[in-house]
């Protein structure tokens, strides 16, 4: 499994440990027959990191994608945040679905774990989505909108503030944004949040 060497973020207390423990207990549930989905939104869609069996578009209902949560780390830095996705409550999503090995199933969400709750910003979920020829269930993360990392609320304007500015050490923010334009587009997938999003960076 390919993951990448990055230096380790700056430490911060764990809140609710026994609640994060409980929804990582809650993804660790695999049966021997059961296949084991993650589903991508973000950076996922062009780095996951990991090696899998199938990968699929996939529809995911009562969440959509947002530039919803500051970057401490990634994409910025405490002193200049910058801003990246998650999955936000309302609406509708078009991702893509990994199909894990199921050798590797347990080894990737440890991979998938250390990578996205750095902070617990996010919550790990087992949402259903939906393929071209049928419903699964899938791990993700979404936002928590209860953190202080949570930046739902900021304007058009402020989000393109911050995306301009970040630089963290996955890079620099308005790459990420890029990335996601690309990969959408590629996809077939043409999410108007990002767009404008995206048009509006460009053009400051």
């Amino acid at each position: 499994m390919a993951t990448n060497s990055r230096p380790d973020p700056p430490t911060r207390p764990v809140a609710n440990s026994a609640r994060l423990q409980a929804l990582r207990d809650r993804m660790y549930e695999i049966g021997d027959d059961d296949e084991v989905w993650v589903y991508g939104y973000g950076s996922l869609l062009w780095d996951p990191g990991f090696d899998y069996e199938e990968r699929r578009p996939a529809l995911l209902h009562g969440y959509h994608r947002s530039f919803c949560v500051y970057s401490e780390y990634y994409r910025g830095t405490v002193e200049r945040p910058g801003l990246v996705l998650g999955l936000d409550r309302g609406g509708s999503c078009q991702g893509v679905a990994y199909r894990l090995r199921p050798e590797l199933a347990r080894p990737v969400l440890n991979y998938l774990w250390d990578r996205e709750m750095i902070y617990n910003v996010y919550e790990p979920r087992i949402v259903q989505i939906r393929l071209s020829d049928r419903l699964v269930l899938s791990r993700t993360f979404i936002a928590n909108r209860l953190h202080e990392q949570y930046a739902g609320r900021l304007s058009l304007l402020e989000k393109s503030r911050l995306i301009r500015q970040g630089m963290g050490v996955g890079g620099a923010n308005i790459e990420y944004l890029a990335n996601t334009m690309s990969h959408l587009t590629a996809l077939g997938v043409d999410d108007v949040g990002v767009r404008r999003l995206s048009a509006m960076v460009e053009n400051m």
